[in-house]
């Protein structure tokens, strides 16, 4: 048999696992080695390697059964320390959303705090209402409970494990709040989450050894691959996992509620696959490095599906502390925890030799062919673009008089200032010019407004109207990435246009 036919399989390395001479490494270990010795000598020695990601991840949550109370309730609406959960079945089974959020506390805690404070067995407090019926009379109870009064607490997990993520930053001019956390205004930072070459889908990126019945480390116990997670899509290294385990054997360590600054809650997922080494291939897969993952930088200021993407940029970088995106050097910083992906990886490293944990194959290998579509939209939505116009715009160097019988000639309320290149510096307004005249002031420097808040032409016409409502103007000069003005957007053109929109 060829060197590269050789093989082996689930069952043997099991069967050394049970003897306790199994050859486990981690993925970083592993590197290493395939490095200083080469495939070949890493095939030979290394029976199985261990992942390991922890990063938040909001597509998870929790499956509960109460169990009855006398007399009985068929819940309609309930809530776990003031965080509301889903009915999603029968009587008393419910649904924790990781990203729920309190209705005492919101944007501080949710349904991810409500899934760690379960696992580390402190006390919540559930209320409920229903409608009543004749063999559930009951329409209210309040009480407290732990995960022990629980018939079942699983964790389910519909997306989980992101091969890779996005580097976001923000090219507009104020602060945003986002998933990938608070983003500085003009790229002033970058923010990227991802274990990078420690993630599982990275090393089996063909999925020979992951699917459905896959044994995982999760959360700090035993828990399964059940199938391909929502948004698979494994064409552009974008594959997920959706998983199950067993929430009352885990561990707060390895599950832990987060809040996003005006953003959100979520949970920190600990995640780790053994990568059963079953031939040259997977050995080679295995040793997969930062430098030769790559990831898109994406503009998040643009509230559209399809944002800008700046640059592409390596794991390697990523991890270095800065990144470099048209010549700016960025600070750049993780959401995901690096040291407890490297716990996850050496945690499960150290349950299989210890003959705590063996490896199992799938039932059904992840697709590695499936697509993610966008929504199927049948009303369009309008953008700037369809109704910004041209600015009345002005140099400062002109007179303010000058400019005074601009606004009168134009009958527009707005002035925008421009420089040479026809670049933003700042906006006037018919008040501010006509205190100026009443006090005497000549310099158009005295009385611009420079810290402009700006439109882009393809961002949704809602998200510029709110943003004027929340800054309490009446107009939005229309800049591209380079802050040369496009046009302006005003108060009165929005409210003509929605009011059509919504005239239905």
């Amino acid at each position: 048999m060829s060197k590269q036919g050789k093989t082996r399989t689930v069952e043997e390395i099991n069967e050394k696992i049970r003897k306790g001479d199994a050859q486990v490494l981690t993925a970083e270990e592993m590197k290493k080695l395939v490095e200083s010795s080469g495939v070949g000598v890493a095939f030979k020695e290394v029976d199985v390697v261990t992942t390991g990601t922890f990063g938040a991840m909001c597509s998870s949550g929790a499956v509960v059964n109460l169990g009855h109370s006398d007399p009985p309730i068929k819940i309609e609406h309930a809530w776990i320390n003031d965080v509301e959960v889903c009915h999603p079945g029968a009587a008393v089974d419910l649904f924790i959303g990781a990203t729920n959020m309190s209705v005492k506390q919101p944007f501080e805690y949710g349904g991810g705090h409500v899934i760690q404070d379960l696992v580390a067995g402190k006390e919540v407090e559930l209320k409920a209402t229903a409608y009543g019926t004749d063999c559930y009379p009951r329409t209210q109870i309040k009480t407290s409970l732990t995960k022990d009064d629980l018939n079942q607490f699983y964790l389910l997990n519909f997306r989980n494990c992101y091969q890779r993520y996005n580097c976001a930053v923000n090219g507009s001019d104020e602060i945003i709040y986002t998933y990938m956390n608070k983003l500085l205004p003009r790229l002033r930072n970058a923010t990227y989450s991802g274990a990078g070459e420690l993630n599982p889908l990275m090393n089996d990126p063909d999925y020979e050894t992951m699917g459905m019945g896959t044994r995982i480390f999760l959360g700090g116990a035993q828990g399964y691959i059940i199938g391909e997670g929502t948004q698979h899509s494994p064409k552009n290294q974008n594959g997920t996992l959706m998983v199950k385990g067993n929430a009352k054997k885990m561990s707060p360590e390895f599950l832990q509620g987060a809040a996003f600054t005006k953003y959100g809650t979520s949970l920190y997922v600990g995640l780790g696959v053994p990568i059963p080494i079953l031939n040259e291939g997977l050995a080679k897969k295995t040793a997969i490095q930062d430098g030769e993952i790559f990831t898109d930088v994406v503009d998040y200021s643009v509230p559209r599906r399809d944002r800008p993407k700046l640059a592409q940029v390596s794991y390697k970088e990523l991890k270095s502390g800065s990144i470099t995106v048209g010549g700016k050097k960025i600070r750049v910083s993780s959401l995901s925890s690096l040291k407890m992906a490297k716990k996850v990886s050496t945690t499960l490293k150290s349950w299989i030799e210890q003959g705590e944990f063996f490896l199992t194959s799938p039932v059904e290998r992840l697709p590695t062919d499936s697509v993610f579509k966008p929504m199927r939209q049948t009303q369009e939505i309008p953008f700037v673009v369809s109704v910004m116009h041209p600015a009345v715009t002005c140099t400062e160097n002109e007179e303010i008089r000058a400019i005074a019988e601009r606004i009168v000639t134009k009958s527009v309320n707005h002035i925008v200032v421009i420089d040479g290149g026809g670049k933003l510096r700042g906006i006037v307004t018919s008040w501010d010019i006509t205190r100026a005249m009443a006090e005497g002031k000549k310099a158009l420097a005295d009385i611009e407004t420079r810290n402009v808040i700006t439109a882009k032409p393809d961002e949704p016409l809602e998200i510029a109207s709110k943003r004027m409502e929340q800054h309490n103007i009446s107009a939005l000069p229309v800049i591209d990435i380079e802050r040369k003005v496009l046009g302006i957007v005003t108060s009165e053109d929005v409210s003509k246009l929605l009011g059509r929109e919504n005239a239905w």
